[in-house]
């Protein structure tokens, strides 16, 4: 009998989920007391559904009277205001998207050779995104603090803040910024490749390496025939990535977003890490079809590459992409050294200003 009443208490509180009332031979068979008390269980869990939803809506209308008001009253704080909240939705949400692709590439044990191209940017630029915004998160832990970076973020935020707080003008407008500062160390590099070429055995490629120096210098645009003309000259001495002089390295640094202001052996190594990266990334595309990016992934993916895309139109990016990504497939197909393929395309970006012509 007490195992018969036990399952029929069990019906009742089925009925009870399921949002039925307690009727019949079942609802009988319990005791008042505990039907008085899952009844009331039940009816006080949908009165604070009830109550939440409310504050929900009434927090939702008061947030929207509020933007409403910035809008109308204060429209440039709006803008701030309306930038950081997509900020910050944009920000978390690629960390969700990054620690779902971590816990893809722990399930299933995937390399970089086998990850979609948006999977792999994500992960570059996330990653970048943290190395900037960590030392800010640091400053504002003391009390008070958080006051000075939001003065910080006002007056710098280029220097400041990541790319998800930056309006689209912001966004055009710093990496042309950021392109002229890159591009003030084109010069010093092919300075720097001038002075090498004394120490090319070869005087072939001695002459195909000083004209095209020149050619780059006197303001003309390579052909792709010709950067391929001089390939060997980086899979070993002088401009190999393991023998490169400190000077040379150190200026290429700012035209790839590295500081300079490290030991040697350590700017070596994040050259070095910085060419793999970027081939996987031209890999990727190859596999993708360069058909399948926007507009706005080609830009970035030439502005990664040593070219502003925002002053080209998309034709013209599409067309500069292409080029460089058959440059990079070329050094697959010849079967090059593995440290060479990880080298050139560094030294690439100096020959690859302004633009390529066809070879």
């Amino acid at each position: 009998m007490a195992l018969s009443c036990t399952r029929t208490c069990h019906g009742s509180v089925l009925f009870l989920l399921c949002g039925s009332r307690l009727r019949g031979v079942r609802a009988g068979l319990c005791s008042p007391l505990l039907t008085h008390s899952l009844t009331r269980l039940y009816s006080t869990s949908r009165a604070r559904s009830g109550i939440g939803r409310s504050i929900l809506k009434g927090v939702q209308w008061t947030n929207s009277k509020y933007e409403q008001f910035l809008q109308r009253r204060f429209p440039q704080f709006y803008v701030l205001y309306h930038t950081f909240l997509r900020g910050f939705r944009l920000l978390f949400q690629d960390a969700k998207d990054v620690f779902k692709i971590r816990a893809q590439i722990q399930a299933s044990d995937m390399n970089h050779l086998k990850m979609s191209y948006h999977n792999l940017e994500k992960l570059r630029q996330f990653r970048r995104d943290m190395i900037k915004a960590i030392p800010l998160v640091v400053i504002s832990i003391p009390p008070f603090a958080n006051y000075l970076v939001f003065a910080l973020m006002y007056l710098f935020p280029r220097q400041v803040l990541i790319r998800h707080f930056w309006t689209p003008q912001q966004l055009v407008d710093f990496q042309a910024v950021y392109h002229s500062q890159r591009a003030q160390h084109y010069r010093p590099v092919l300075s720097i490749l001038e002075q090498t070429v004394r120490q090319v055995e070869d005087s072939c490629l001695q002459i195909r390496l000083t004209d095209l120096c020149h050619k780059v210098q006197n303001g003309g645009h390579p052909l792709v025939s010709e950067v391929h003309a001089v390939r060997s000259l980086f899979s070993g001495p002088p401009l190999g990535i393991k023998i490169m002089t400190a000077d040379l390295m150190r200026q290429l640094c700012p035209m790839l977003f590295l500081t300079p202001r490290f030991p040697a052996f350590l700017i070596r190594q994040r050259l070095h890490s910085h060419a793999l990266e970027l081939m996987h990334l031209d890999q990727a595309i190859v596999r993708l079809g360069l058909h399948q990016l926007s507009d706005a992934e080609m830009r970035q993916a030439c502005f990664v590459r040593g070219m502003n895309g925002n002053s080209l139109s998309p034709s013209e990016c599409r067309e500069w992409l292409s080029r460089w990504l058959n440059f990079s497939i070329d050094l697959k197909a010849f079967k090059m050294p593995r440290i060479y393929c990880q080298s050139f395309p560094i030294i690439n970006q100096c020959f690859s200003y302004p633009f390529f012509q066809k070879s």
